[in-house]
C-alpha cells in the first residue's frame, strides 16, 4: 500500500537510486486528449534534497504508442 510522506527520508532516497527505470506522465486539461505516459532510465534520476528531486529529460524516439479504435 502506497503512503503520503512530507519528506524523502534516507530509506527512500536508497530505494530510488536502486531502481534502474521510472515513469513520468502527463495529461491534458481538458477531457480531449490523452495521457502520454513514457518509460524513462539511463541512469538519469537525482534525490536533491528532503522534499526535491530532477531528472535527465533524455529524447527518445518521438513515437507514441499507437491505440486502434474499434
Amino acid at each position: 500500500m502506497g503512503a503520503i510522506v512530507n519528506i524523502i527520508q534516507d530509506k527512500h532516497k536508497a530505494f530510488i537510486e536502486k531502481q534502474k527505470m521510472f515513469f513520468v506522465s502527463t495529461a491534458p486539461l481538458s477531457e480531449n486528449g490523452h495521457v502520454n505516459l513514457s518509460p524513462k532510465g539511463m541512469d538519469s534520476f537525482r534525490v536533491l534534497s528532503g522534499n526535491r528531486v530532477a531528472y535527465m529529460d533524455i529524447v527518445g524516439s518521438g513515437n507514441e504508442t499507437s491505440f486502434i479504435y474499434t
